[in-house]
């Protein structure tokens, strides 16, 4: 297929590129936070025309640079979808001011709303369903809203290890796409392994949650690099992926690359087309142009996404 919207390509691609995970990577995203971005000259060089781009938001990084980083990837034509952590953000005024800067200077129309990876919240908000019941969002007429999701479970919600809170929480979101206009998706943390994530899906659709999985990929890195951030983010049984992998001399200098876990849920997708994982979504730990030149390179670049749900 012709790759379409591009100024130009770097890294061509090279060898047979799997259909099915051609096929997977259709609509997929990729995340980046406002000092990652600066290093990017041209986001047109690397990512297709209409890829929705996540902007991270980490405490202590000023609105201004958030907004700014938007702007610069609206202008470029990318659909962004800015991260709006609950425990960083003071007040309703604090939450109001924000949404209105992201309209007013990046025509901002979607959000991720999350708790944050903050142990005491600055002000009145604790968790994403306080955003969501506030009716802000609702109000500027945002027209989607991505939740976070937990394939492995979250410590600082279940600290016991189980899934009873996360459960709970999913829902609560679920019972609010029901009642509500708003577009919702979960957009979930990184894994390693297939199983899991599958399990954790089926899961989902027995529990009675039929929101659209985006499910969480790290892109290729250092295995140093992705044992540091899987352990900083509470990354569970997949973990055992990596450190399996460190154990063989052959593979420990080696960078990791998402092949093996892409493949194997593309082709539990190929046979299964219900299944509720629709979209893919990079965490770019070994840097955004490395992610953006393997997704290209494995047909992420076919075609204009498709299915942005």
């Amino acid at each position: 297929m012709a790759l379409l919207n591009f100024k130009k390509r770097d890294t061509p691609v090279s060898g047979p590129v799997n259909e099915q995970v051609e096929a997977f990577l259709k609509g997929y995203s990729i995340e980046v936070m406002p000092r990652t971005a600066e290093k990017v000259d041209d986001f047109r060089d690397l990512l297709p025309e209409g890829t929705r781009v996540y902007v991270a938001h980490i405490e202590g990084t000023p609105i201004e640079d958030m907004v700014a980083t938007a702007a610069r990837l609206a202008r470029d034509g990318y659909p962004v979808m800015p991260h709006f952590p609950a425990r960083i953000i003071r007040d309703k005024a604090t939450l109001a001011d924000w949404i209105a800067r992201y309209q007013g200077e990046a025509g901002v129309e979607q959000a991720l709303l999350l708790a944050g990876g903050v142990a005491k919240p600055a002000g009145e908000f604790d968790s994403s369903m306080q955003l969501m019941e506030s009716e802000l969002f609702d109000k500027a007429g945002f027209k989607r809203l991505h939740v976070a999701g937990h394939p492995e479970g979250n410590r600082d919600i279940d600290p016991d290890g189980s899934m009873k809170n996360v459960e709970q929480a999913l829902t609560w979101k679920q019972k609010f796409a029901e009642r509500t206009d708003a577009e919702m998706a979960l957009a979930t943390q990184f894994a390693f392994d297939a199983k899991p994530i599958i399990a954790w899906a089926e899961q989902l659709r027995e529990a009675g949650i039929d929101l659209p999985v985006h499910i969480g990929i790290a892109g290729p890195a250092k295995l140093q690099t992705l044992i540091k951030f899987a352990i900083a983010c509470g990354v569970g049984p997949s973990l055992k992926v990596l450190q399996k992998r460190a154990m063989d001399v052959s593979k420990l200098l080696l960078p990791y690359e998402p092949t093996d876990v892409l493949a194997q849920l593309a082709a539990h997708k190929a046979a299964h087309p219900d299944f509720n994982i629709t979209n893919v979504h990079f965490f770019p730990l070994g840097g955004i142009k490395t992610n953006a030149s393997w997704a290209i390179s494995h047909g992420g670049a076919s075609g204009r996404p498709a299915n942005q749900s």
